[in-house]
């Protein structure tokens, strides 16, 4: 028996219902912010994503040649194809743009649980706007977008001015080290890399980076900033408007084109792999061979905010079920016809099953049966049965379609 490749899932249909019903959430919030879906190839050319990462994420990635001998590599995450897209598309569009997307995407490691070779990304990008509203609506977009799917989450927010100005004399590596140590909140592994580097004067200042909780002590730890009016015009937006979260200025991201504000969701039942959004503002436009513009988005991790939801609840399936004998069928298919136009999921017998054997499958898969028997067609009429009160009423077909939406069961 052949199985699914490694990493990858299969989605039945009631999974699939929900996945839908939650990834309908995620866009119709995105479009009440102004945001408008784009959609980028599910290939593209490796050197769009190792002009930035270097060579070595091609080990990460599902890369091949096709018969003509182009490098190409089935998208590992979104922002990279869509600010392709954008300067081979839009740099003459009026800014800022707002867009977003949702995508499969695919990246070659070692599946675990929470983590798919074959995954989904929903994602937005708000280009052309280097302001501190910018960088707040992208918060607040997030969060409002969290909120609409109903998962439980956390979030925080951090910038990275600050830990760059206390590192800014560090040769670049050491530079990539400590952030890397403040990344994880690891402030033993940051004692020892700067005992080892002969720079000890540093591990208090950047170890209190992650204790500060207000803008005021992060000015304690790193003196006056460039951008310390940014970042308090950013967080004056998101306290008015109520946001809850937490103050974090150990957040890295870990991607280098990150130039200031950064921030990270994380759900609240999902174990040490619980981060299921994260963003910031970047640059990244210039690398493709376009303008330098000013960029901040978010990437969502649907297939975590989905396990967060847990499984779905399974609800009233809205389906009819017609019921017929044998001489009804040419009439079972026009009633069925008329249901189906009305917008109700409307079922028929498929295998020539007893009207007993009908009602079985009726009561597994439906919610109301409308029976056609030998009477029914000469009357013009259809029984429309409730299977779960088990009351019934002989009706037109169009009476029928009423009282089925009057229901609500379509």
């Amino acid at each position: 028996m052949l199985q699914k490749p490694r990493g990858t899932r299969d989605f039945l249909p009631d999974e699939m219902e929900f996945r839908r019903e939650i990834e309908q959430r995620l866009r119709y919030a995105a479009q009440n912010w102004g945001y408008r879906e784009v959609c980028t190839p599910t290939f593209e050319t490796q050197e769009l994503f190792t002009i930035r990462s270097g060579e070595g994420i091609i080990k990460e990635m599902y890369a091949f040649e096709d018969k003509g001998g182009r490098k190409l590599a089935l998208r590992p995450e979104g922002t990279a194809p869509v600010l392709r897209m954008y300067v081979n598309e839009a740099q003459v569009l009026a800014k800022p743009i707002r867009w977003f997307y949702f995508a499969d995407c695919y990246r070659y490691e070692r599946p675990q649980k929470g983590r798919y070779r074959q995954f989904w990304q929903f994602g937005t990008e708000l280009i052309g706007a280097d302001t501190a509203a910018a960088d707040a609506e992208i918060i607040l977009l997030a969060e409002n977008l969290l909120q609409k799917s109903g998962v439980e989450f956390e979030m925080h927010v951090g910038h990275l001015a600050p830990m760059k100005h206390l590192i800014r004399d560090l040769e670049p590596g050491e530079q990539k080290a400590a952030m890397a140590f403040l990344d994880k909140h690891d402030i033993e592994g940051l004692k020892k890399c700067r005992e080892e580097q002969g720079n000890e004067s540093l591990i208090e200042p950047l170890s209190s980076l992650l204790e500060c909780r207000t803008l005021d002590e992060v000015f304690e730890a790193t003196g006056d900033l460039p951008e310390k009016e940014r970042m308090q015009q950013m967080i004056a937006i998101l306290d008015a408007q109520g946001l809850s979260y937490t103050l974090d200025m150990g957040i890295v991201r870990g991607l280098d084109y990150y130039t200031g504000m950064v921030f990270e969701a994380f759900a609240h039942n999902l174990g040490a792999e619980n981060q299921i959004l994260g963003g910031g503002a970047y640059r990244l436009a210039h690398l493709f061979g376009g303008d330098d513009v000013a960029s901040c988005g978010f990437g969502l991790g649907f297939d975590r905010v989905m396990a967060s939801l847990g499984k779905p609840q399974k609800a009233r399936s809205g389906v009819v079920a017609v019921v017929y004998t044998p001489e009804a069928q040419t009439r079972a298919f026009e009633v069925a016809r008329i249901f189906r136009e009305a917008g109700i999921m409307t079922e028929l017998n498929l295998l020539e099953r007893g009207i007993g054997a009908q009602m079985k499958h009726a009561g597994r898969s439906a919610d109301l049966a409308v029976v056609i028997g030998k009477r029914e067609c000469e009357a013009g009429t259809v029984t429309l049965k409730d299977l779960a009160k088990g009351t019934q009423e002989e009706v037109t077909p169009e009476e029928a379609v009423a009282g089925v939406k009057r229901l609500g069961a379509c």
